[in-house]
């Protein structure tokens, strides 16, 4: 937005009911102290000054005192701003005609963009009810969209608050319309269908066409319901995936994947894709390289982004949308890590006033979730902290955060050069993958700054050899390493449905445990179903588990591997030692390996053995099935190698032999 409407808005801001408010001071009806906190109050949460103000009062203003509150503020924005103003007390609106006007003329984003509603549609022009009016950037926008249309722009200035309350009655019309069943949805999609199969079938595009259709109603509705239902359901990622014959769509949630809708024809698969495009502000005319977007959109007062990537593939460009909903999580180390021990360990390296801390594991593995919750136990006022991410997936107030933007040469490399001339004491690093970026963290971890940084590796000691290969030298990576953190998600049994489960012997040899009783070791299973079954079963009046939807699963646990450097690793690390010797000597020093800490989690009942199988299994190497003769812990029955000297998983320093 520009600067000049910036100024406008923030004048609009200070100015606006301060000579009414002066009277209702004067009068005694209020303080000054009552006006201002109602004023701060009001940008802060958008709620109506008049609301505000009254509960101040306890209800001592009269309607009549608050009717002209509120004539007073409209009056003073139509001189403002030279148009005539618009009071919902005083003008029917039907929600349905503005639902229509949102859906067919001004996209929602574009409502939310410039804080704007379009009212009404009359003798060829369009009514849009706008906070302020003199936004050129807005002005330009809606002009552009309407003379497609054959249509004129009527400005009407609104207050705050009844722009507000239009837009929360659409989204709320779009929430019961996605949980209420829509009878003639499925017909106007088969009734698009057939405008569409011209554009599908077609070698050359049109893309006037191609853009007119993804503009279309049914187009727009079913954008808008896969958005919803994803939020709704707490789903992490959105894969609209175009196949030779159908459209499928499907959600990840607590990190598995499920088609969420019908399969839809294939006939849509252009125009949809062109309006999530659209929405993310992408090229609709570039199919062949991958593109990345962002869309943003309020839901249920929260704000809520979606980072968008497409990709070229074989029957259309794939799109995956990844959920960044900031209020739906829960920062701080102690309400990631289950384990005790493990916690204070990781508490007392961030503790630490420099060095270097990484945190490794796959992609959606919640890394940046640890790095938050990690700046979240160091950010006070005495400590200076700044991050460099791609893309800003959190907003933590008293940090300064940067955006990776790497068309513009602001790498991760540049900007953690900048850092250091900003007189930092924490430094978050987004993601460490090339030689520059590892080195010039490195150099700021020996200069007085305490970094953390991800990278991705199997395990703890892997990112060791990873720095290596990058070209860090040994040297530089034993003094400057705190620690590193390897991490999974795991899902997490359903309390309500799970089930008593005694796993078979040979069952059991698969994750080194041993049972010297077929009914010693009882554990968990998932009461899980497919969605088919679940469909069955409530066609029968069969009842299905509230908590989980019959998924068996609901919500997620960390599972941690923390490697501590201690003088004997940093001596191994010097000595340039395989991975495998590091790590069997972090073990031996007292390291829970994420297998150790998973079958920890198996033992609490929070997750179940096929869950540790599908997460962390595969990272161990084990192959015990040819073993005929094992050494086990006699207090946990887990696999233990003849050389050390404690169990990992339980830390019991005694052992005995067992087959």
């Amino acid at each position: 937005m520009n600067t000049g409407s910036l100024s406008r808005r923030a004048l609009v801001a200070r100015k606006t009911l301060f000579p009414y408010g002066e009277r209702l001071v004067k009068i005694g009806l209020i303080t000054e102290l009552q006006l201002q906190q109602a004023l701060d109050e009001n940008r802060k949460t958008g709620r109506a000054l008049v609301d505000i103000l009254n509960h101040l009062t306890q209800g001592k203003m009269s309607p009549e005192i608050l009717r002209r509150f509120k004539s007073q503020q409209l009056f003073e924005l139509k001189i403002l701003f030279g148009v005539q103003s618009f009071d919902l007390e005083q003008t029917l609106v039907e929600p349905a005609q503005v639902a229509r006007l949102i859906d067919e003329l001004i996209p929602l984003e574009v409502c939310t963009r410039y804080q704007l509603v379009p009212v009404q549609q009359k003798d060829g022009a369009l009514v849009v009810a706008m906070v302020d009016p003199e936004d050129l950037e807005a002005f330009d926008d809606l002009n552009r969209r309407l003379r497609t249309r054959g249509l004129t722009l009527q400005r009407i200035v609104i207050t705050p608050e009844d722009y507000q309350y239009l837009l929360s009655g659409y989204l709320d019309n779009q929430v019961n319309a996605e949980v209420a069943p829509d009878e003639t949805f499925g017909q106007e999609i088969e009734d698009f269908f057939g405008s569409l199969e011209e554009i599908s079938e077609s070698g050359e595009v049109d893309l006037s066409q191609l853009s007119q259709a993804a503009e279309d109603a049914p187009i727009i509705k079913l954008s808008s319901k896969i958005l919803v239902r994803a939020i709704e359901q707490g789903a992490s990622d959105i894969h609209i995936e175009p196949q030779e014959e159908f459209l499928r769509i499907r959600f990840r949630k607590d990190g598995v994947l499920r088609e969420s809708f019908d399969r839809l024809p294939k006939q849509i698969i252009p125009a949809l894709i062109s309006r999530f495009k659209i929405m993310s502000e992408l090229d609709i005319a570039e199919r062949r390289l991958p593109q990345d977007g962002r869309i943003r959109r309020q839901y249920e007062g929260r704000a809520i982004d979606f980072r968008v990537s497409t990709l070229p593939s074989r029957y259309g460009e794939k799109i995956v949308l990844r959920l960044l909903d900031n209020t739906s999580t829960k920062l701080g180390l102690d309400k990631l890590i289950s384990d005790p021990a493990t916690l204070d360990i990781v508490r007392d390296m961030v503790s630490k006033p420099y060095g270097l801390i990484l945190v490794t594991g796959p992609t959606g593995s919640g890394k940046t979730t640890t790095l938050y919750s990690a700046l979240a136990e160091r950010n006070e006022p005495g400590i200076n902290i700044t991050t460099a991410e791609d893309p800003i997936e959190y907003t933590l107030q008293g940090i300064t955060q940067v955006q990776v933007i790497r068309e513009k040469g602001m790498d991760f490399a540049r900007i953690l050069r900048a850092f250091l001339r900003q007189d930092p004491d924490v430094i978050l690093v987004g993601e460490t993958r090339d030689i520059e970026t590892a080195k010039t963290a490195v150099e700021a971890a020996l200069t007085g700054h305490l970094v953390l940084t991800t990278m991705h590796t199997n395990d703890s000691a892997g990112a060791i050899a990873r720095l290596a290969e990058m070209g860090v030298e040994p040297f530089m990576i034993s003094s400057s390493l705190i620690g590193i953190l390897a991490q999974r998600l795991m899902r997490k049994v359903c309390p309500e449905c799970r089930v008593p489960h005694t796993p078979a012997p040979e069952r059991l040899r698969q994750f080194g445990l041993v049972a010297v009783r077929e009914d010693e070791v009882v554990f968990w299973q998932a009461n899980n179903m497919t969605p088919q079954q679940v469909e069955e079963k409530r066609k029968r009046g069969e009842p299905v588990c509230n908590l989980c939807n019959g998924v068996g699963y609901k919500g997620r646990v960390g599972v941690y591997e923390v490697m501590k450097l201690s003088e004997k690793l940093r001596d191994l690390i010097n000595r340039e030692a395989p991975t495998e010797l590091l790590r069997e000597t972090a073990v031996a020093e007292g390291m829970i390996s994420l297998l150790g800490y998973s079958l920890n989690l198996v033992r609490e009942g929070l997750t179940t053995l096929e869950e540790v199988e599908r997460v962390t299994l595969s990272d161990t190497g084990l192959e015990t099935s040819k073993r005929t003769r094992v050494l086990v812990c006699r207090c946990c029955g887990a696999e233990m190698k003849p050389e050390w000297l404690d169990c990992p998983y339980c830390t019991t320093p005694r052992h005995e032999q067992g087959t």
